[in-house]
């Protein structure tokens, strides 16, 4: 059973649990209400380790929980819109049997309303607003002072306030009150995504992962060891690290021989755990003075798993730079994981057409996916070969015919001509199709 834990004032917290039921089970929502937003840190601290993901009521209660928590990984609030304000206004307006025009409004700085853009769309919008900003170390009486003054002044009919306790101290002293909170549509809507999220975590739990690490020329470390000894030592050390990592991952190890290591776990804990495996292949590198390639394969069962980390492997071989790969099960293509020059890109197609015109360019889907991501992750209108021998890591005669091939094959055109502050020829410059 997933366990969500749901944060918030007592009401707020019983209108979400209300509405979850909603929804088909497979989950239990644990409540965790608080009076004072002083409680909420000690209640994420202390119930983490409980629950599988958290729910808050709204982004006051988030932003505290992901400051102590140091993450929002798992965390997830219910958003607010125009339509909390607008429901405030009308509530008031029909309390008081007229338009008001005269409001305080307490409003959180990093608030999921602009209370201008809101405002902008109402014709008859309300001309004497006091609206006071706090972060998430406001006081509460501080909130309440500030209404409960400007309505005594006689500066405003009515306050509209995001906190539950300044809500029932102004309604106690006699100020026309209304809480801006999310209205049923809001949370089931925030409810069906989180949902939705944690269907597709859950997916990815389920899924196999299959890592191939392959330390590279290892026939030569063999040949140039200076005893037995010295290479059973070298590769204890090896299998040490790898097995630092797998117990991380919560996999198998398997070693093939040779250099080659293969480990078994779910995709989900391999794309949580990139950056130990990024530092797992610097240290095996390091150690072993030579290249490590990587092939990740995901698929929903071992036998296509393996198979996209196979094809894995042979990519991050094939490249200079070498570095991770990752094959999923739909297809796509990740080079250069969890890197500034990481490009995800698709090398299936079913577009007869464009086969059509890849095939009569003498072009891969692969190269023509591989250019199209890179022009889509740096932004490009326009590209050079020399652009693309750059950021592709090939040599400019390399891409110079990618480029020709991609104009003959009609998927790309020649647009122009790039003078450098140097001596030489122009560069020549292009754009997709």
């Amino acid at each position: 059973m997933y366990k969500i834990g749901v944060v918030g004032p007592n009401r707020s917290v019983e209108r979400i649990l209300e509405l979850a039921n909603e929804f088909e089970q497979g989950m239990a929502f644990i409540p965790y209400p608080y009076v004072e937003t002083k409680e909420i840190e000690g209640i994420v601290l202390e119930n983490d380790h409980k629950v599988d993901s958290w729910l808050f009521s709204g982004s006051i209660p988030y932003r505290i929980a992901r400051g102590a928590l140091g993450s929002d990984e798992k965390l997830v609030h219910i958003r607010l819109t125009e339509s909390s304000l607008y429901k405030c206004f009308l509530d008031l307006a029909f309390s008081q049997g007229k338009l008001i025009d005269r409001v305080s409004i307490d409003i959180f700085t990093i608030s999921d309303i602009d209370i201008d853009r809101a405002l902008q769309e109402l014709e008859m919008a309300p001309h004497d607003l006091h609206v006071k900003y706090f972060d998430t170390d406001i006081e509460p009486e501080e909130l309440f002072l500030f209404h409960l003054d400007l309505w005594k002044s006689g500066k405003t009919e009515g306050a509209f306030t995001c906190f539950s306790m300044v809500f029932e101290a102004l309604k106690e002293a006699g100020v026309p009150t209304f809480l801006i909170s999310p209205s049923r549509m809001e949370i089931l809507q925030t409810l069906r995504i989180f949902i939705e999220k944690v269907n597709t975590s859950y997916f990815k739990e389920t899924q196999i992962g299959i890592e191939i690490i392959e330390i590279e020329q290892f026939d030569t470390i063999i040949e140039k060891a200076k005893s037995p000894y010295h290479l059973q030592y070298l590769e204890l050390r090896l299998k040490k690290s790898l097995i630092d990592l797998c117990e991380k991952l919560d996999g198998s190890l398997l070693e093939k021989g040779n250099g080659r290591y293969v480990i078994f776990s779910s995709r989900g804990a391999i794309e949580r755990e990139i950056r130990m495996l990024q530092s797992t292949i610097e240290y095996l590198s390091l150690e072993a003075d030579t290249t490590v390639a990587v092939g990740i394969g995901f698929g929903e069962t071992a036998f296509s798993a393996e198979t996209n980390a196979h094809r894995a492997i042979r990519l991050s071989k094939g490249k200079e730079e070498h570095g991770i790969v990752i094959i999923k099960e739909d297809g796509t293509m990740i080079e250069s994981v969890g890197q500034e020059e990481e490009l995800t890109f698709s090398y299936r197609t079913d577009d007869k057409d464009f086969m059509e015109k890849l095939k009569k360019g003498n072009i891969s889907v692969k190269s023509y996916k591989k250019i199209e991501a890179l022009n889509r992750r740096m932004g490009w209108s326009v590209f050079t070969s020399r652009d693309l021998a750059a950021h592709l890591h090939m040599s400019e005669r390399n891409a110079q015919r990618i480029v020709s091939e991609l104009c003959e094959a009609e998927l790309a055109e020649y647009i122009g001509e790039e003078y450098a502050h140097t001596r030489g020829r122009p560069n020549k410059m292009y754009r997709l199709k």
